[in-house]
């Protein structure tokens, strides 16, 4: 095995990627990069009926959004048959696979036979050579299956990186087909074949994998390879304990930037699935790789937390660099659209409310109201925009013709308006922030002034006064 770290990521374009499937890209990904490694990606494509273009483009989308370069690849297994056949040859002329002529009909009754006995349902080995065994003459017209010897046995045993030593009787594995009636070879045996020549040295991946494993040691061994070091990690929940749905969160990753998901947060929140450094709650990808490890990898599931994610990206966002999320922003309200270039500077208007928000859909909605004629419900304006309300605006509005446009004067002017009328600033500044942008609550009134525009400030409210 080379002496380099080469990890894997190998998702089947059967569906999109997931947050099950992105944490095991993303610590396949930092395990390579701990050890100065080579982080490959495959894609798994020979369920040809259910794979799609648009699911693996999907999962190289979800890959970039999330920063997970992969060092090699795409790989794709439809393109690599002929090795696979290649290989295929060479174990059934060392006797280490056979072929198997049993009909699918003949498969199904052999199943039920078993059940009504109330055995295991496995292949019982009826084309299997074995010495002094006297096998039938094939049938004309029937296309063999490909069946792998395995060995009966013994156990196949390995220590793995999360859940510790893991033991399997032979005996309990039958026969597995390697290659279908029509040649096609299965996904067990492609694995195998591509982690081998992919000099593969750490398979990170789901514990649904475990019951594969034992089987594709076998295969590796008959192969004369050595073997890979195997980290299997447990299932992810949802909030309520339930297995991860839809409902909670596995979705296409790509859901994740639609929803206003910040990538760092993302990546954050998914390394403390089911991994920790001490208390650390918050770090950067740097740290991240720098601490990574599979010994701190829980075995016990880990739980999704919708809540803590959105803490985590509400953290990030107030991090974020104002021109890059004024950037986004204007992609946002472009898709929407609304003209970003009609209102003030959008980089003065994300600083206001960066801090305010859980999600970059959350601030384009805040954003939007600055760049479009906003028109408050009714029952808002009946609420705010009373008889005294108006009367203030009315008084305060000529104090803002003239005064120096900046946030003391401007607090000023407020505050002489409400010394006129003997108001308190809520009685004030509710009702401007209504006329000028249509809700009730916002950053501090004396900053939205700013960042309106004088111009922008008295024609909204020359709407009302």
């Amino acid at each position: 095995m080379s002496a380099t770290v080469r990890t894997r990521f190998a998702p089947s374009p059967t569906g999109y990627l997931h947050i099950g499937g992105a944490r095991t890209a993303l610590f396949s990904w930092a395990y390579a990069r701990r050890h100065g490694g080579v982080f490959v990606l495959r894609i798994e494509d020979t369920d040809v009926e259910r794979s799609t273009p648009e699911a693996v483009q999907a999962i190289l989308d979800g890959m970039q959004w999330l920063g997970l370069e992969a060092d090699e690849g795409p790989f794709y297994q439809m393109r690599r048959m002929e090795r696979y056949k290649e290989v295929i040859q060479r174990l059934l002329a060392e006797g280490k696979a056979y072929h198997c002529y049993a009909t699918p009909e003949e498969l199904d009754l052999m199943r039920e036979e078993q059940r009504a006995c109330g055995d295991k349902p496995r292949y019982d080995g009826r084309w299997r050579p074995e010495p002094g065994k006297v096998l039938p003459s094939p049938p004309e017209g029937v296309q063999p299956a490909v069946r792998f010897r395995n060995p009966v046995d013994g156990v196949v045993a390995w220590e793995d990186l999360v859940k510790g030593r893991i033991e399997i009787a032979n005996a309990e594995l039958d026969d597995l087909i390697i290659a279908r009636a029509d040649g096609t070879p299965t996904y067990n045996f492609c694995v195998v074949v591509d982690d081998l020549d992919m000099r593969i040295t750490h398979v990170i991946r789901g514990d649904d994998h475990v019951n594969n494993t034992p089987r594709q040691i076998n295969i590796l061994s008959a192969l004369g390879a050595e073997l890979p070091r195997y980290a299997h990690l447990s299932m992810i929940l949802g909030d309520d304990g339930a297995k991860l749905s839809k409902r909670h969160g596995a979705v296409s990753v790509m859901q994740y930037p639609e929803d206003g998901y910040l990538p760092e947060a993302v990546i954050n929140y998914l390394a403390r699935l089911g991994w920790s450094h001490g208390d650390d709650e918050v770090f950067t990808r740097e740290q991240f790789v720098e601490w990574f490890d599979l010994d701190h990898i829980t075995p016990s599931a880990a739980q999704f937390n919708t809540e803590k994610l959105n803490w985590l990206n509400a953290h990030y966002l107030k991090a974020a660099d104002v021109s890059r999320l004024a950037s986004d922003a204007a992609a946002r309200l472009a898709r929407r659209g609304v003209d970003p270039e009609a209102g003030p500077a959008l980089e003065a208007v994300v600083a206001l409310y960066r801090e305010r928000v859980g999600n970059l859909n959350e601030l384009a909605d805040a954003v939007e109201l600055y760049c479009v004629e906003v028109h408050p419900a009714a029952e808002v304006l009946e609420q705010h925009l009373t008889e005294a309300a108006r009367a203030a605006l009315a008084s305060l509005k000529p104090r803002l013709q003239g005064v120096e446009w900046e946030r003391a004067a401007l607090n000023q002017a407020i505050k002489d308006t409400m010394a006129e009328h003997g108001l308190k600033m809520p009685q004030v500044a509710i009702p401007l922030r209504v006329a000028l942008l249509g809700v009730p609550q916002t950053p501090a009134i004396d900053a939205v002034l700013e960042v309106l525009g004088r111009e922008r400030v008295l024609a909204r409210m020359g709407r009302y006064v």
